[in-house]
């Protein structure tokens, strides 16, 4: 069974698109909040990311995993196909 995978990003965020593409490479399907602007939504993914206001944030199994960098390090460190359920 597939993971569930959550990521809040801008739209024009590089950090966001570099999060994206690891996730596209790796063939996994993920649900996007873009909330460019949206106070209300930068709020409520601020309580899941336990007060962290930068983006991306991503969640996996509704684990907060953290941003860009957190996600890249999983992979170097060969553990992120293991959340993503690909082994």
């Amino acid at each position: 069974m597939a993971s569930n995978i959550e990521i809040y990003t801008w739209q024009m965020c590089p950090f966001c698109i570099r999060a994206k593409q690891l996730l596209d490479d790796k063939g996994v399907e993920y649900v996007e909040y873009e909330i460019d602007g949206d106070r209300e939504a930068r709020l409520a993914m601020m309580e899941r990311a336990n007060g962290r206001s930068s983006v991306p944030q991503i969640f996996i199994d509704d684990v907060h995993v953290g941003g860009c960098d957190d996600i890249y390090a999983l992979e170097r460190e060969g553990k992120l196909d293991s959340m993503l359920q690909l082994v």
